[in-house]
C-alpha cells in the first residue's frame, strides 16, 4: 500500500509537469502549426529569473520569472516567427531551433555553463504522511498547482470570448480569420499563455531538481514534445493527457524495471512511444484541420 501511494503520487506529480510543459508546446502548434522547440529555453530563462531574484520575497520572484517568460515568447513571436508565417513547416521548426540554440549560447556565455544551486520554495522540502507513505510535500503541491492551471485553461478556453477565439483559430484557422477572430492578438496571447506555464514547470521543476543551468528545459521539452504527438498535435486536450501518460509510464519503468535496466529507461519510454503511434499514427485525439497552415 505504501509503494503505491509513493507511485501513484510520483506518476501524477511528473505527468503534470510534463502536461504544462505539452500544453506550452501545444497551444503555439494549434494556432500556428509551429513544434516551438524554444519552448524549453521559455523554461530555463524563467529559472535563471527565479535564481536572480532569490533574495527577494517569493511574491517578488515569481512575478519576475512569468514576467521575463512572457516577454521572451511575445519577443521571439515577433522577431522570428511573425515573418515566417506563410512559410513551409520545415522553415517554422529550423527557426525554432535556431532561437532555443542562440538562447542558449546567450545564457552560457553570460552566466556560464555550470549548473547553480536554487530552492525557490524550501518550506516544500518537508514530507508529510498519506495513507502510511511518507510523501513529498512539494510533489503534492505540483499536483495541485497542475491540477488548478489545468482546471484554469480549461475554463479560459470554454467560457471566455478570447478563449473561444483560440479554439476556432485552432480547428479551423482561415474559418476564424473569416469570422473575425483576429490573427496577431490570438497568436500573441498564445505565446503569452505558453509563457505563464514555462514559468510555472520552472518554479515547480527548479523546486524538484534543486538546481538551474542553461540547458535546464531541454530534457523536460523533449519528452513534452514527445507527449504531445502521443496525444496527437494539435489538440490541447490531447497535449494534457499524453503529458500524464508519458509521466505515469515513466514512473512505472522507473518501480519496476529491474536495477540494471533503470538507467534505459528512456529507451523503454520512446520504445512504447513508437508502437503507440504505429496503433494511433496521429495521435490519441487527432486535431481536426491539422494540415491547415495560416
Amino acid at each position: 500500500m505504501n509503494a503505491l501511494v509513493q507511485i501513484v503520487v510520483d506518476a501524477l506529480s511528473l505527468g503534470g509537469l510534463y502536461a504544462l510543459t505539452a500544453l506550452g508546446i501545444g497551444l503555439i502548434f494549434s494556432v500556428m502549426r509551429l513544434a516551438n522547440f524554444a519552448h524549453a529555453e521559455l523554461v530555463t530563462c524563467a529559472a535563471y529569473a527565479l535564481f536572480a531574484l532569490s533574495a527577494h520575497p517569493l511574491v517578488i520572484a515569481i512575478a519576475g520569472s512569468v514576467l521575463v517568460a512572457v516577454a521572451l515568447a511575445v519577443v521571439t513571436e515577433r522577431l522570428a516567427f511573425r515573418t515566417l508565417r506563410s512559410a513551409d513547416p520545415t522553415t517554422m521548426m529550423i527557426a525554432s531551433f535556431t532561437v532555443s540554440m542562440l538562447i542558449q549560447k546567450i545564457l552560457v556565455f553570460s552566466v556560464g555553463s555550470r549548473p547553480k544551486s536554487l530552492d525557490p520554495v524550501p518550506v516544500l522540502s518537508q514530507a508529510v504522511w498519506i495513507g502510511g507513505a511518507q510523501v513529498s510535500l512539494l510533489k503534492l503541491v505540483t499536483i495541485a498547482v497542475c491540477a488548478v492551471l489545468l482546471l484554469a485553461l480549461t475554463i479560459f478556453l470554454r467560457r471566455t470570448s478570447f478563449g473561444l477565439q483560440m479554439r476556432a483559430a485552432a480547428e479551423n484557422f482561415t474559418m476564424a480569420q473569416l469570422t473575425g477572430v483576429r490573427a496577431n492578438a490570438v497568436i500573441v496571447a498564445a505565446f503569452a499563455l505558453s509563457g505563464v506555464l514555462a514559468a510555472v514547470v520552472a518554479l515547480l521543476f527548479t523546486a524538484q531538481s534543486g538546481f538551474v543551468q542553461p540547458r535546464l528545459g531541454v530534457p523536460l521539452m523533449i519528452t513534452a514534445f514527445v507527449a504531445t504527438v502521443i496525444g496527437g498535435m494539435g489538440s490541447l486536450t490531447g497535449a494534457a493527457i499524453g503529458g500524464l501518460l508519458v509521466g505515469v509510464v515513466t514512473t512505472l519503468l522507473q518501480a519496476f524495471l529491474p536495477p540494471d535496466l533503470r538507467p534505459f529507461r528512456e529507451a523503454f519510454l520512446f520504445a512504447l512511444v513508437i508502437l503507440a503511434l504505429l496503433v494511433k499514427p496521429n495521435g490519441l485525439f487527432p486535431a481536426r484541420g491539422l494540415k491547415e497552415r495560416i
